[in-house]
């Protein structure tokens, strides 16, 4: 093997490494949230977690003399801030309070059919028939899945929340490919600043108390959402989102549910009914057909 050739192997072994810490951290994110919701209000437990992250990247690229994005970098940084951070997790903080983390990743998992969606209306890709087949599927499985939780008595709007999350989520994939690559830590730094505004923002608007969290559990849920959750897993994804397509970057939420469900279940008791995994299997069946049997990288 040549000197490239090993380059080469060791660069797609560490996308590879990158790609499955996304599936763990994103599916151990879903239950970090569940105990953050527990004692915090939703947005200002989202501020407190992305603005001290978004601190912690500025100090590191002081130190590592990483610059601050310009241009239409900058522009990209702050869109990726504002749809992911402010507008999406302020959707899953707020449905997250009735909505466990099984659930919440399963619905999540449909990123992949948005993004090939979003792709076309971007026309970085072409419409096809098998994305339309696939996300009617997995459409199916939603239904399941929201029939199973509306019975728990879980309101439908809290539902809502995670899905159009989902399309938030495929959208700033979108736009992270779509703008000139900079270093992960500085567009996460400058994307989680504008994100945790807008999340304080939305905290004082709607009148949330401000207490800091008092509970050992929240606590220490708080810290690993602000480091691992947000520093590990969106240096992670801009980092494979830079190397693969958007489209199979998405794919990691297909596996997160994975994750989620057993953590939920080992460490906040969360229930799985047999109607739930119906559904469940039937959208993983949909995101397959859809975007996976198209081919990956």
């Amino acid at each position: 093997m040549t000197a490239r050739a090993e380059t080469r192997a060791r660069l797609e072994n560490a996308t590879l490494a990158a790609f499955f810490g996304i599936i763990l951290i994103g599916g151990s994110n879903f239950v970090a949230v569940r105990f953050s919701n527990a004692e915090l209000p939703p947005y200002w437990g989202a501020a407190i977690r992305f603005l001290p992250a978004s601190l912690l990247l500025f100090v590191v690229m002081v130190i590592g003399r990483i610059p601050v994005p310009y241009g239409s970098a900058l522009v990209g940084a702050v869109l990726w801030g504002l749809i992911n951070f402010g507008l999406g997790y302020a959707l899953t903080y707020f449905g997250l309070q009735q909505v466990n983390a099984g659930t919440a990743s399963v619905i999540l998992a449909t990123v992949p059919l948005f993004t090939l969606g979003l792709a076309v209306l971007h026309r970085l890709e072409r419409l096809r028939p098998r994305p339309i087949v696939g996300a009617l599927i997995a459409l199916a499985g939603i239904a399941l899945v929201f029939r199973e939780q509306l019975s728990a008595n879980v309101a439908a709007i809290y539902l809502i929340a995670i899905l159009l999350n989902a399309a938030a989520a495929a959208e700033a994939g979108v736009i992270a490919k779509r703008f000139p690559r900079t270093h992960p830590f500085a567009t996460n730094a400058v994307g989680m600043l504008v994100g945790g505004l807008v999340l304080l923002l939305a905290s004082f608007v709607f009148g949330e108390a401000h207490d800091l969290p008092r509970r050992t559990e929240t606590q220490l849920a708080v810290v690993y959402l602000a480091t691992v959750g947000a520093i590990g897993l969106f240096g992670l994804f801009i980092y494979v989102v830079n190397r693969w397509t958007v489209s199979a970057t998405s794919y990691a939420l297909v596996v997160m549910p994975l994750v989620a469900i057993s953590l939920g279940a080992l460490l906040r008791g969360e229930s799985v009914s047999p109607f739930f995994l119906v559904g469940a299997a039937i959208v993983a069946v949909g995101v397959y057909v859809g975007a996976l049997s198209g081919g990956g990288r």
